[in-house]
């Protein structure tokens, strides 16, 4: 296990008359691939002890929904049914109502030798932890399962992708034999764990495999039900038919097709990745393995060039620059900028250029709800807002042109980017997660340099218009397929 991998959350010791190893699983919501379920079970294995997974849905999160909320419960029965046979005891708990799920994880943590949990940097996850520290009086680990190279590895912030790249290609190498194991479970012998106190289950009951499938259960729940779920289901099965299938298809084209919204050449792997239903390092792993790649083939200077460094074809490397440069940057952003969506994060440039272009015209000004209903004069515009309303998704190019034209027509640069992280959070799949934090501040200058000509209300900040994006990609199809229903 990577020590550096492993942050101390309290300064509470163990708790030595504890009955079980407690992993509270709240980011990395997988069996497979995870270096918090490797480390629980490492204390396990040392101690004799029982393991026992908590996952817990709280219903009062920011955004919460039907959309989001059934992605993760398709997760949870998945567990439910994979680990029926298993010494591993899963508590799978979804609240009904706001603060009933309080206490529960300190009843748990009071039978605990010790808790280990997720180090994910993002959204409300970290105060959750903090909070938790504060008044459990148990040693709380917390396991970076995140991407390929540990957070702790990056002393600061990197400004540019082309930084962190050429860092990352200095500093990698010599993390890419720690990986988690495939299937850690497979093989754990695990003691049987008690039952547990019947006050705890009576109070605090665990969700079954019938209640988590039913589709009822989202409508009795105080959640968003306006934000429908999407298409695709949720867990790691649904997570590795996607990378199967994209390996096996769009890999091939996806240098080349990425970029075009109607070649559909991309993985679809973020919501999963979000989620934590699938891991960076399968991900690497089973590409790596089709390419049949070894370590050898790595580049020797750590140049920060996007090509050429991994030693695979175009199109793979292509895939990894944003699986690992561009995913894992955005991940060193939230981990090491303070305050990393707000305003005031932006670089000082973008922020100066900006400001001074606050009081342009806009000849187009709409409001969230114009933006949220994909009520604009623009078609392009409206059709990728639809498939974000529809899909959880926009296609990643088109995602670019949306968060420009809502910093051109809103009102300041500020409220630009409250619109682009309301919708994004509530709409999209992958929202709430470093990697959509990136790509909404790229559109106001994080990442970038600045641009020239000097144009209104942009500033310096780089422009895209519809017209130029329409004649660099076919839309045609696209615009039919996400038009308005008449």
């Amino acid at each position: 296990m990577p020590g550096i991998r492993i942050r101390a959350c309290n300064q509470a010791p163990p708790n030595e008359s504890g009955e079980f190893v407690l992993y509270w699983m709240i980011a990395f919501r997988r069996l497979h691939w995870n270096f918090a379920l490797d480390r629980a079970l490492e204390h396990s294995a040392r101690l004799k002890k029982p393991l026992l997974i908590f996952e817990a849905l709280r219903c009062d999160y920011p955004w919460a929904s039907d959309r989001l909320h059934r992605f993760v419960l398709d997760g949870m029965a998945e567990k439910i049914a994979s680990l029926s046979s298993s010494n591993t005891f899963y508590y799978p708990y979804v609240e009904n109502a706001p603060g009933v799920g309080k206490g529960l994880l300190a009843s748990l943590a009071a039978k605990a030798y010790v808790i280990v949990t997720d180090d994910y940097p993002c959204f409300f996850l970290p105060h959750m932890i903090r909070a938790a520290a504060s008044r459990i009086r148990v040693r709380i680990e917390a396991v970076d399962s995140n991407g390929l190279l540990p957070m702790a590895a990056a002393g600061k912030a990197c400004p540019t992708a082309f930084s962190f790249r050429r860092f990352l290609q200095k500093e990698l190498p010599r993390h890419l034999l720690q990986f988690p194991q495939s299937d850690p479970l497979k093989r754990a012998k695990l003691a049987r764990i008690k039952p547990l106190p019947a006050k705890i289950v009576r109070r605090w009951p665990p969700s079954t495999l019938q209640k988590l499938r039913d589709a009822a259960t989202l409508s009795q729940l105080p959640i968003d039900h306006h934000v429908k779920p999407v298409s695709i289901s949720g867990g790691e099965s649904a997570a590795s038919r996607a990378l199967r299938k994209f390996l096996k298809g769009n890999l091939a084209r996806y240098g080349e097709s990425r970029n075009d919204p109607e070649a559909e050449a991309t993985s679809g792997l973020s919501p999963y990745l979000h989620f934590g239903h699938i891991s960076a390092h399968q991900i690497f792993s089973e590409l790596m393995k089709q390419e049949r790649w070894s370590g050898k083939k790595l580049a020797v200077r750590a140049s920060g060039s996007r090509e050429g460094w991994w030693g695979v074809r175009r199109s793979a490397e292509e895939f990894l620059d944003e699986l690992i440069t561009w995913r894992e940057l955005g991940f060193n952003t939230v981990n090491r900028l303070a305050g990393y969506d707000r305003y005031e994060s932006l670089p000082e440039w973008a922020r100066c250029t900006l400001e001074n272009h606050t009081d342009d015209e806009r000849a187009e000004s709409y409001t969230l709800k114009n933006f949220a209903a994909a009520r604009t004069h623009d078609p392009l515009w409206n059709a990728a807002q639809r498939q974000l309303l529809t899909e959880g998704r926009i296609h990643g190019y088109l995602r670019m042109l949306w968060g420009k034209k809502i910093l051109q027509w809103s009102p300041s640069p500020r409220e630009a980017l409250e619109i682009m992280i309301e919708l994004n959070n509530r709409y999209a799949l992958d929202g709430r997660d470093p990697n959509s934090y990136s790509g909404i501040f790229w559109c106001l200058g994080r990442y970038d340099r600045p641009w020239g000509p000097e144009r209104p209300i942009f500033g310096k900040v780089r422009y895209m218009s519809s017209e130029n994006t329409a004649r660099k990609v076919s839309a045609k199809n696209y615009l039919r397929k996400y038009a308005a229903e008449k």
